[in-house]
């Protein structure tokens, strides 16, 4: 086991890449909070912004509600519900706003059929297997000296970065919607659509960041495996 969690492969490929998401993780929250007390002019807030652009693209049937959380919020297609954090549901800060309208370009892009979100769905549970069964299967067949096993692991694992590679024009391209919509349905100034985009190009850096540690693990996990042939 420490075979696996303490190597030079973890701490020239690995240590960097996470330290790297700590980065892009503290500097969207510094983005959401300095944007957080900037208002919009028009006063509307999150919630109605997102039902605007929902209500536009034909997408009534869409659902808003309120969750629990801080910056949890997200498109959920099973339910067919977008679900704003308790901090953005109510505000009209243009950070808040900015979130609630990439929220709900997500659900744009389900309406207008988007391949790479459908793509990501695809490999979603496969993704989901993969997190829990990755490792076991590299650990079990290290200890039983099973390569198969641990080929299998790998394998699986690579079902990981793959779903993070998928999910960044997805997320990039959700983005890119809001900011458009935004300023074509002129519910934000200049200066304000300034402060958005960059609360939201914060947001797109912690999924790169998120790739970025997956594939080094990858790079880590099959480097490791040829250094025991």
């Amino acid at each position: 086991m420490p075979f696996f969690y303490f190597d030079s492969y973890y701490l020239v490929l690995v240590l960097p890449a996470v330290l790297i998401a700590s980065f892009a993780q503290i500097a969207v929250n510094r983005a959401f909070k300095k944007y957080a007390a900037v208002h919009s002019k028009r006063g509307l807030t999150a919630a109605q912004v997102a039902r605007q652009i929902l209500d536009e693209n034909g997408l009534q049937q869409v659902r808003i509600e309120r969750t629990s959380g801080h910056l949890t919020d997200h498109y959920d297609p099973r339910g067919n519900v977008i679900r704003l954090s308790g901090s953005v549901y109510d505000s009209s800060s243009v950070a808040s706003i900015g979130v609630a309208a990439h929220e709900a370009g997500h659900a744009v892009q389900y309406g207008a059929g988007y391949v790479p979100i459908r793509l990501r769905n695809l490999v979603l549970p496969v993704a989901n297997i993969g997190s829990s069964l990755a490792m076991p299967l590299i650990l079990l067949g290290i200890i039983l000296s099973i390569e198969p096993l641990i080929t299998a692991g790998i394998l699986v694992f690579s079902s990981i970065v793959l779903f993070q590679l998928i999910t960044l024009p997805v997320e990039f391209n959700a983005s890119r919607r809001a900011v458009a919509t935004l300023r074509d349905r002129f519910i934000m100034d200049e200066g304000e659509l300034s402060g958005a985009k960059k609360v939201l190009s914060a947001a797109a850096m912690t999924y790169v960041a998120s790739t970025l540690v997956a594939v080094m693990q990858l790079l880590r996990l099959v480097l490791l495996n040829r250094r025991r042939d």
